[in-house]
């Protein structure tokens, strides 16, 4: 099972979807969630008989860095499956972004995939004032709000819910695998949500998804974030093509605010 993979299809309301341009009100987004020194960590279930199997683990870094001469957020994605599964697909998945600190837009991507026998390395580097992203086969047009898959988690972070009503949606553009892809997000309003970690004052949304070979299509997968000033993932739920996984959030640091949607321990 590809752990990162799915948590970033999933989290970043990834993946690929409907023809739409991105919301004006989304392409001016200023970072207020997130800062230097963040982590936080995930446990990834999976059920195919009604029972869910702790199955891999996955952790999101955020450091400062500097490209060509630009301040950047250095955010490094890592998806392991458990050692104990290894024997039946093994899974060590490492995804890169350096997102501009001033405009919240991805200005290089870095993807290194180990999934069973599946090998994949990427590169894509981003030049916003001509509009094109370069990647190792070849120059692509981009629009001017594009993101790469692990920048637009973090860019979507800061979106201000609050403008929305339940059941608007807000899009916005990705590039990945060489595309660019117009999606969105369904906001679906506010909740208490119970996860391995604890109970949760949460924002609730659904991404558009389209049919893949993991995920199935429409908004069948949830994602709750926390009703407070750092916007973190705290679960995630999706069918996929063979059961169904899930996403729980189950540890953090140097948090930018402290996490006062937190409601009781488990």
């Amino acid at each position: 099972m590809a752990f990162i993979r799915r948590f970033l299809l999933s989290f970043s309301f990834l993946l690929t979807f409907m023809r739409l341009s991105a919301g004006d009100d989304f392409c001016g987004i200023r970072n207020f969630s997130f800062s230097n020194g963040e982590v936080v960590t995930f446990k990834v279930f999976y059920n195919v008989i009604g029972l869910y199997v702790d199955a891999g683990t996955a952790s999101f870094t955020i450091s400062d860095s500097k490209i060509n001469g630009r301040s950047a957020y250095h955010v490094v994605g890592l998806g392991t499956s458990n050692p104990s599964y290894d024997w039946i697909f093994k899974v060590r998945d490492r995804y890169e972004t350096f997102i501009d600190t001033a405009t919240l837009k991805p200005l290089k991507f870095v993807r290194h995939v180990e999934e069973g026998g599946f090998r994949k390395d990427e590169l894509v580097s981003f030049d916003h004032n001509n509009l094109k992203a370069t990647s190792t086969k070849g120059t692509y047009p981009i629009n001017a709000c594009m993101q790469d898959v692990l920048s637009s988690i973090y860019y979507a972070r800061n979106i201000d819910f609050s403008k929305y009503k339940i059941g608007d949606k807000i899009y916005f553009s990705m590039f990945l695998d060489d595309e660019v892809h117009n999606i969105y997000i369904r906001y679906m309003g506010k909740e208490t949500v119970k996860t391995r970690y604890g109970k949760f004052r949460a924002i609730k949304f659904k991404p558009m998804l389209i049919k893949g070979t993991i995920f199935e299509g429409g908004e069948l997968m949830t994602v709750w974030v926390s009703d407070d000033g750092n916007h973190i993932p705290l679960r995630i739920e999706s069918p996929i093509t063979v059961g169904s996984v899930k996403v729980d959030m189950m540890g953090y640091r140097n948090l930018r605010y402290p996490l006062k949607s937190l409601i009781s321990f488990n």
